[in-house]
């Protein structure tokens, strides 16, 4: 008898060391709230500096301060300056210094580099009026700038860097890493634990670990950031703070992670083989708001500002990089992805990466962390459980029995979806094609995907209708309050990898058993029936015509 294959389920059921879930690299923009205007700049210029005149001179001046005071701290603190060359991966540069640093043990700043880089900065240009007065005019624009990285070891955070822009209004980037956030106050909290690169191998107490890091959040950011700008030359002082021109921060990307590291590296290359082998070609989704949980809002055209404003047709698609040494799937969606990979040889890795907040409806301001992290960690979850239904789906009988049959549901006739039915078998494929859907199952998306299931045939807004009715009935889709929108419940899930398993993996490839591609053992021992039902054909005085 032959072996049954290793699932998914197998492996995440009885092969996990640890499953540990954080923040993982957070990229921030610290702007100044009220300098982003140019009725703002001139105001800054002239009511809190104290000049009549908004002149550009006036910020060559603040710019020309901050070099001074970036010159000034490195030598008297014996800092590296490093000048980074065009193309130059800064991180190689800086991870010998870091990792010095990182062996004394205190807080300090490792080495300024100093690069060109284009920033969206303020371009103040003077013209004359015809009395020769001048006249100046402040917009913004991508010019190519001086840009200092304050590269930093901190107790609390581990390494990470603050770059401030030199030019106007002074834009600046953080770089944090929650697991090394992490790291730092498992061992402070004395929680043992041994490091994955950018990450936990495994720990003895791994509720303990999670708790640490469910913590990471605006607070420790927050902190962090203050306490630097207290110690770091900048080009605004403690006056300008106090009139409330200070830096407020956003989130530019975030990584949110889930690291599962199974018990023996084989298992987890296992995993990724099987994973591969099975759920990515039953139906390769190409709309993963599935995953993301977001509908698709459609550009209206209107002169209305806040109307023409919203998001147009969203973006999705997956792909698969099999470059790597494992294979990394990538899921995308609008500015943002989720992606699967092995890492280090012995974890599968979900991280989602969000470059743009809204893409799930979140803020951008540093604030609305949690609510980012909340959703970002639904999102690997729900991948997890797509996978785990993918392997786990087995109707029983009198599940089966209801959705195969016609049936009376809440009063109503609800129409049989009978197993081998062409269109029966096309719907279940086109369900299981947005297999983990959370939302997104519509008239218009169903007629996308029917008709090549149903090999070219033409599938009509009625029938589409009367396919969604039927499924909404038998309890396998769910409406959404007040939209013409519907997602799959777990009996639906269960129903499309069913049909389409049984269908296209066990129906149909034992049907065209007796020719290649099936294995010459089998096309033997059917060779060999056939001869025997002849014998007894023959015997019986029945022949064939």
């Amino acid at each position: 008898m032959a072996k049954r294959p290793v699932t998914v389920n197998d492996l995440l059921a009885g092969q996990v060391g640890l499953d540990i879930e954080c923040a993982d690299r957070v990229y921030l923009n610290g702007y100044v709230p009220n300098l982003q205007q140019p009725g703002q700049i001139v105001g800054f210029l002239t009511r809190h500096l104290g000049q009549p005149i908004p002149s550009p001179a006036l910020m060559d001046q603040i710019g020309q301060r901050f070099r001074h005071a970036v010159d000034t701290y490195t030598e008297a603190n014996r800092i590296p300056v490093v000048r980074f060359g065009k193309g130059q991966r800064k991180v190689d540069v800086m991870r010998p210094l870091m990792r010095q640093a990182a062996a004394t043990g205190r807080s300090q700043v490792v080495a300024v580099g100093i690069a060109q880089e284009y920033a969206l900065v303020t371009d103040a240009r003077t013209t004359r009026s015809e009395s020769g007065a001048p006249w100046f005019t402040f917009a913004k624009a991508q010019r190519r700038v001086n840009s200092y990285y304050f590269y930093l070891w901190d107790t609390q955070m581990g390494g990470a860097f603050i770059k401030v822009c030199s030019y106007f209004p002074y834009p600046m980037k953080i770089w944090v890493n929650g697991h090394e956030w992490a790291k730092r106050h498992a061992t402070a909290a004395g929680v043992g634990f041994t490091e994955l690169s950018n990450g936990f191998a495994s720990c003895a107490d791994a509720a303990g670990l999670q708790a640490i890091c469910d913590r990471f959040g605006p607070e420790p950011i927050r902190d962090f950031i203050d306490r630097w700008l207290d110690r770091l030359p900048l080009p605004l002082t403690a006056a300008d703070k106090a009139a409330g021109y200070w830096w407020d921060i956003s989130m530019r990307q975030v990584e949110f992670s889930r690291t599962i590291v199974f018990t023996q590296p084989r298992h987890a290359r296992t995993f990724f083989e099987t994973l591969v082998a099975d759920n990515l070609d039953l139906g390769r989704p190409d709309q993963i708001e599935i995953i993301f949980g977001r509908g698709i809002a459609r550009r209206r055209r209107t002169t209305n500002r806040s109307a023409r404003t919203r998001p147009g047709p969203e973006v999705f698609k997956t792909a698969i990089d099999r470059a790597n040494q494992g294979v990394t799937v990538n899921v995308f969606f609008k500015h943002s992805r989720a992606k699967q990979y092995l890492k280090d040889g012995r974890a599968m890795r979900i991280e989602t990466v969000v470059n743009d907040t809204t893409d799930l409806g979140v803020l951008r301001r540093l604030e609305h962390f949690d609510e980012l992290s909340a959703k970002a960690r639904a999102i690997n979850h729900r991948i997890v459980e797509a996978e785990r239904v993918g392997q786990g789906a087995v109707l029983a009988s009198p599940a089966f029995e209801r959705i195969a049959h016609p049936s009376v549901e809440d009063g109503r006739m609800a129409p049989a979806l009978r197993f081998g039915d062409p269109r029966v078998q096309a719907l279940a494929g086109a369900l299981a094609h947005t297999l983990t859907a959370a939302t997104g199952i519509t008239n218009r998306s169903l007629r996308a995907l029917m008709p090549a299931l149903l090999g070219g045939s033409t599938y009509t807004a009625s029938q589409a209708s009367y396919d969604l009715t039927r499924l909404r009935l038998k309890g396998l889709i769910e409406r959404l309050p007040g939209r013409n929108v519907y997602h799959l419940t777990p009996a639906g899930q269960r129903f499309a990898v069913f049909y389409t398993k049984l269908h296209n993996r066990l129906l149909r490839p034992l049907l065209a058993a007796d020719a290649p591609p099936a294995p010459l053992q089998l096309r033997q021992a059917l060779r060999t029936i056939d001869r025997h039902i002849d014998d007894y054909l023959d015997l019986a005085g029945v022949c064939p015509d």
